[in-house]
């Protein structure tokens, strides 16, 4: 199995001092979280694109370059490209560099996105929603597969037998889609016989085994290899050396990020109850010891056979020291277990 990380590089008021990094300070924090995970063995590590003050990345990929010149091995992607809202000729040409100056680690997480800023911000109709995404992802697919493309849509001007520059090392780019529950979202990749990014974030994680069922199915309905299809969870983490110290390490911040946004879309807000419910092994969140964590995730493959796990390290700002901490141990006791009982 895969294992990496993922992040949105959070920006909020840090919950004990209430100090709030500068984005100067973000990213450079940031680069050396990637810099540390690839020297840890860890396999991926992605990024979100978003357009709120709460998150330093609107671009990934240009992070994910600097991220390039100063790693070597890891694998390096959005988590996700907000494609409805972005060119994809522009979103394949930046991972295409991406993946020259990588040497060929480079991958795109499509998605339609959890926030909805860029729509306005870009020009896009919410009402539109769905059928931007899927005519973009059609185009992206297209250019992906050939040199010089004739293609026309609704939501983008044509283009007639124009090639798209550079291509990339890796033939093809890799492409994921990002799901969060939606089926019709599971069979839209199973179809296109795409890798499937299974989002993860709350409630119980066996309730999501149908819709990986239905992904499986549909692709081998479909004429799909399925050995050629993997599947990635991504979900909320954060290790620390003791059970105590990673909850009371991940409460405050979780629950400032994560009710603020509860706020905006009507959720209730979390309990520290509910926050260690969480955390249980039938729970969503990889919050505990390596050793907790591991066996999480191995529980977690029990269910869905899965070939990549991806936590969200972490959700709110937590100090850039403790981060670190929780990617070494990630790295160096989590990870070869994984990988050794999932062979």
């Amino acid at each position: 199995m895969e294992l990496g990380i993922y992040t949105f590089a959070e920006m909020t008021a840090d919950a004990q001092t209430g100090e709030v990094v500068s984005p100067a300070q973000r990213l450079r924090d940031l680069l050396e979280e990637i810099e540390l995970a690839d020297q840890v063995g860890l396999d991926v590590f992605g990024i979100g694109e978003h357009h709120r003050p709460e998150f330093a990345v609107s671009t990934p990929a240009v992070v994910l370059a600097a991220a390039a010149a100063r790693t070597k091995n890891i694998r390096l992607t959005s988590a996700v490209s907000v494609l409805s809202s972005d060119d994809p000729v522009r979103v394949f040409q930046n991972f295409a560099t991406l993946d020259l100056l990588s040497g060929g680690r480079a991958e795109i997480m499509a998605g339609r996105g959890s926030f909805i800023e860029s729509f306005p911000l870009f020009g896009y109709d919410l009402d539109d929603y769905d059928a931007l995404f899927d005519e973009k992802l059609e185009l992206l697919l297209k250019i992906r597969a050939t040199e010089r493309v004739t293609w026309a849509g609704q939501h983008r001007p044509a283009l007639d037998d124009l090639g798209v520059y550079p291509r990339p090392i890796q033939n093809p780019l890799p492409v994921w889609v990002a799901v969060g529950g939606t089926p019709s979202s599971v069979v839209r990749a199973a179809t296109l016989a795409l890798p499937m990014a299974l989002a993860i974030i709350g409630g119980e994680p066996a309730r999501f085994a149908p819709l990986v069922n239905l992904y499986r199915k549909v692709a081998q309905d479909a004429g799909h290899d399925l050995t050629k299809l993997p599947i990635s969870i991504n979900s909320h983490g954060y290790l620390a050396d003791t059970s105590q110290q990673a909850g009371d390490d991940a409460f405050p911040p979780f629950t400032v990020m994560m009710n603020q946004i509860g706020r905006e879309r009507g959720w209730s807000s979390m309990s520290r109850r509910a926050f260690d419910v969480a955390r249980s092994p039938r729970g969503a969140l990889f919050v505990g010891t390596p050793d907790e964590v591991i066996e999480k995730i191995l529980f977690q493959h029990k269910i869905f056979g899965h070939q990549r796990l991806l936590l969200q390290i972490s959700v709110g700002t937590l100090p850039h020291l403790k981060v670190m901490r929780s990617i070494e141990l990630f790295g160096t006791k989590v990870a070869p277990v994984v990988r050794r009982e999932t062979a």
